[in-house]
Protein backbone atom coordinates (compact mmCIF):
# COMPACT_ATOMS: atom_id res chain seq x y z
CA UNK A 1 0.00 0.00 0.00
CA UNK A 2 1.36 3.42 -0.87
CA UNK A 3 2.28 5.83 1.91
CA UNK A 4 -0.43 8.22 0.74
CA UNK A 5 -3.11 5.54 0.88
CA UNK A 6 -1.94 4.29 4.28
CA UNK A 7 -1.97 7.78 5.70
CA UNK A 8 -5.28 8.94 4.26
CA UNK A 9 -7.20 5.70 3.68
CA UNK A 10 -8.32 6.58 0.16
CA UNK A 11 -11.73 5.34 -0.88
CA UNK A 12 -12.50 4.66 -4.53
CA UNK A 13 -16.08 4.95 -5.72
CA UNK A 14 -16.39 2.76 -8.80
CA UNK A 15 -19.58 2.90 -10.86
CA UNK A 16 -19.82 0.43 -13.73
CA UNK A 17 -22.61 0.69 -16.28
CA UNK A 18 -24.02 -1.27 -19.18
CA UNK A 19 -25.35 1.62 -21.28
CA UNK A 20 -27.42 1.02 -24.42
CA UNK A 21 -26.23 3.09 -27.39
CA UNK A 22 -29.46 5.14 -27.39
CA UNK A 23 -28.85 6.17 -23.75
CA UNK A 24 -25.16 7.06 -24.09
CA UNK A 25 -25.43 10.84 -24.52
CA UNK A 26 -27.97 11.34 -21.73
CA UNK A 27 -25.96 9.22 -19.30
CA UNK A 28 -22.71 11.00 -20.20
CA UNK A 29 -24.35 14.37 -19.65
CA UNK A 30 -25.58 13.34 -16.20
CA UNK A 31 -22.23 11.82 -15.26
CA UNK A 32 -20.29 14.90 -16.36
CA UNK A 33 -22.62 17.22 -14.43
CA UNK A 34 -22.31 15.13 -11.28
CA UNK A 35 -18.53 14.91 -11.58
CA UNK A 36 -18.24 18.69 -11.96
CA UNK A 37 -19.91 18.92 -8.54
CA UNK A 38 -17.75 16.17 -7.05
CA UNK A 39 -14.51 17.86 -8.13
CA UNK A 40 -15.40 20.91 -6.02
CA UNK A 41 -15.91 18.93 -2.81
CA UNK A 42 -13.51 18.68 0.09
CA UNK A 43 -11.66 15.38 0.09
CA UNK A 44 -11.87 14.88 -3.67
CA UNK A 45 -8.58 13.54 -5.08
CA UNK A 46 -9.17 12.58 -8.72
CA UNK A 47 -11.70 11.04 -11.07
CA UNK A 48 -11.84 9.10 -14.31
CA UNK A 49 -14.56 8.53 -16.87
CA UNK A 50 -13.74 5.42 -18.90
CA UNK A 51 -15.46 4.02 -21.96
CA UNK A 52 -14.80 0.51 -23.22
CA UNK A 53 -13.44 0.39 -26.76
CA UNK A 54 -12.48 -3.28 -27.02
CA UNK A 55 -12.67 -6.58 -25.21
CA UNK A 56 -15.46 -8.87 -24.07
CA UNK A 57 -16.40 -7.04 -20.84
CA UNK A 58 -20.06 -6.23 -20.29
CA UNK A 59 -19.62 -2.78 -18.71
CA UNK A 60 -19.09 -0.14 -21.38
CA UNK A 61 -18.90 2.92 -19.11
CA UNK A 62 -16.99 3.15 -15.82
CA UNK A 63 -16.45 6.06 -13.49
CA UNK A 64 -13.88 6.11 -10.71
CA UNK A 65 -13.60 8.77 -8.05
CA UNK A 66 -10.85 8.75 -5.46
CA UNK A 67 -11.64 10.34 -2.11
CA UNK A 68 -9.19 11.06 0.70
CA UNK A 69 -11.22 9.04 3.21
CA UNK A 70 -14.54 7.44 4.03
CA UNK A 71 -15.40 10.61 5.93
CA UNK A 72 -15.09 12.61 2.70
CA UNK A 73 -17.44 10.15 0.98
CA UNK A 74 -19.92 10.39 3.83
CA UNK A 75 -19.83 14.21 3.66
CA UNK A 76 -20.43 14.38 -0.08
CA UNK A 77 -23.44 12.03 -0.22
CA UNK A 78 -26.00 14.58 1.08
CA UNK A 79 -24.46 17.32 -1.08
CA UNK A 80 -24.93 15.27 -4.24
CA UNK A 81 -28.42 14.19 -3.20
CA UNK A 82 -29.48 17.81 -2.60
CA UNK A 83 -28.00 18.92 -5.94
CA UNK A 84 -29.89 16.16 -7.76
CA UNK A 85 -33.12 17.09 -5.98
CA UNK A 86 -32.71 20.77 -6.97
CA UNK A 87 -32.75 19.81 -10.66
CA UNK A 88 -35.30 16.99 -10.24
CA UNK A 89 -32.77 14.32 -11.23
CA UNK A 90 -33.45 10.85 -9.86
CA UNK A 91 -30.52 8.58 -10.80
CA UNK A 92 -32.41 5.35 -10.12
CA UNK A 93 -35.38 6.44 -12.24
CA UNK A 94 -33.10 7.56 -15.06
CA UNK A 95 -31.17 4.29 -15.04
CA UNK A 96 -34.42 2.28 -15.12
CA UNK A 97 -36.01 4.45 -17.84
CA UNK A 98 -32.97 4.18 -20.10
CA UNK A 99 -32.45 0.45 -19.60
CA UNK A 100 -29.03 0.95 -18.02
CA UNK A 101 -27.59 -1.66 -15.67
CA UNK A 102 -25.32 -0.44 -12.89
CA UNK A 103 -22.85 -1.98 -10.46
CA UNK A 104 -21.86 0.59 -7.85
CA UNK A 105 -19.54 0.14 -4.87
CA UNK A 106 -16.76 1.67 -2.82
CA UNK A 107 -13.30 0.07 -2.91
CA UNK A 108 -10.03 0.43 -1.07
CA UNK A 109 -6.51 -0.50 -2.12
CA UNK A 110 -5.09 -3.78 -0.96
CA UNK A 111 -1.62 -3.81 0.54
CA UNK A 112 1.01 -4.24 -2.17
CA UNK A 113 2.47 -7.71 -2.48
Amino acid sequence: MSETNQKHGSVFRVDKFVVPAAAREEILTKVRTTHELLRRQQGFVQDFLLEQFSGPGEFNLVTIVEWESQAAVDNVVPIVKAAHERVAFNPQETIARLGVRADIANYQRLPEL
